[in-house]
């Protein structure tokens, strides 16, 4: 463990600055995570929207549909 404190005492210019780019980068690349797929402006996002707040209405008609699909298909095997 003294040797290892001795060792970063004695760092040289050249280690100081490549630390300080290290951190750097990593400041950056920090940054750069906070947005959620770490592109600003991505070619597949053009054009598209976000979904309204009527969605809710096609997964329920999308439900009954199903429902109403198994619903038949039981009653022609049955009967």
């Amino acid at each position: 463990m003294a040797l290892f404190i001795r060792q970063s005492d004695d760092r040289s210019k050249l280690q100081e600055r490549l630390a300080a780019e290290l951190q750097e980068r990593a400041k950056q690349r920090d940054a750069l995570s906070d947005r959620p797929d770490g592109v600003d402006d991505s070619q597949y996002m053009k054009g598209t929207k976000q979904t309204s707040s009527l969605a809710w209405v096609w997964i329920l008609i999308s439900i009954i549909v199903i429902v109403a699909f198994i619903w038949l298909t039981v009653l022609n095997i049955t009967g």
